[in-house]
């Protein structure tokens, strides 16, 4: 088996020493999308910046395989007011995410304004590369975003509520291009909400509160059959035949 890009054992996170989630194991691979799912506060956003290293961990370890190099894994921020106001267009940001390649250099090479134009047609946003970032709708500046992330990895994306902004019909084009890329190898870490659609395509579910798990999507389809009641959000193995996703009794 191929080693992976991101290994966390026995992991706690949270904030002045106080953990929020522990226990946490987990890892991914090229090629895997790894969802992870849990109540609001229950840490998930946290565990992306402790994977990052944007914050300490509480306790455990966190591993990046031996193969990982800077600028292999990009990452996608939950939208802040800020951003939206930055003053660039939507190409100067998608570019930016270029940054670790270009080093000192003070502009960006041929190479490195194409992938940025790949990476805009990749998530629908080249037909508006050259308007102000800040004229944007949510939707849209979503779509730079994730232009940008797939610019700073080449490898794995860690993405915190993907399809926020966007609407039903932009969020399986979203899904859509990440199946792509991901059957190109690259692979995927990413909080979402968004249930059922938001695992419809994942290969693993890590799932973060009192009942936590860490399994193959099948498999954690059949944890959750075997916990009555719940969340009632819809979501089954095919998404033909659902079953209701119970980890709120769990997390009560």
């Amino acid at each position: 088996m191929e080693e992976p890009l991101l290994a966390c054992t026995d992991l706690a996170v949270g904030y002045g020493g106080r953990a929020v989630a522990s226990g946490i194991g987990f890892s991914v691979r090229p090629g895997e999308c790894v969802c992870v799912v849990g109540e609001n506060g229950s840490g998930k956003s946290t565990l992306l910046r402790t994977v990052l290293g944007l914050q300490p961990a509480l306790a455990g370890a966190v591993r990046f395989g031996s193969s990982v190099r800077r600028g292999d894994i990009g990452y996608l921020t939950q939208q802040t007011p800020v951003q939206g106001d930055f003053p660039a267009t939507a190409r100067e940001v998608a570019r930016s995410g270029c940054q670790s390649m270009r080093g000192w250099r003070p502009f960006f090479r041929s190479r490195e304004r194409r992938a940025a134009d790949a990476a805009l047609d990749r998530f629908g946003a080249l037909p508006f590369a050259n308007e102000p970032f800040r004229e944007l709708s949510g939707g849209q500046r979503q779509r730079v975003l994730l232009a940008r992330a797939l610019c700073a990895g080449r490898r794995m994306l860690v993405l915190d509520e993907p399809v926020t902004g966007l609407d039903p019909d932009a969020a399986r084009e979203l899904y859509g291009a990440l199946a792509a890329l991901r059957r190109e190898g690259l692979a995927v870490l990413s909080v979402t909400h968004d249930l059922p659609a938001g695992v419809a395509d994942a290969t693993h579910v890590l799932e973060i509160g009192p009942c936590g798990f860490f399994g193959t999507k099948a498999e954690w389809d059949a944890h959750c059959r075997e916990r009555p009641g719940g969340v009632r959000h819809a979501v089954g193995s095919s998404l033909e035949d659902p079953h209701l996703l119970c980890a709120g009794d769990c997390l009560k």
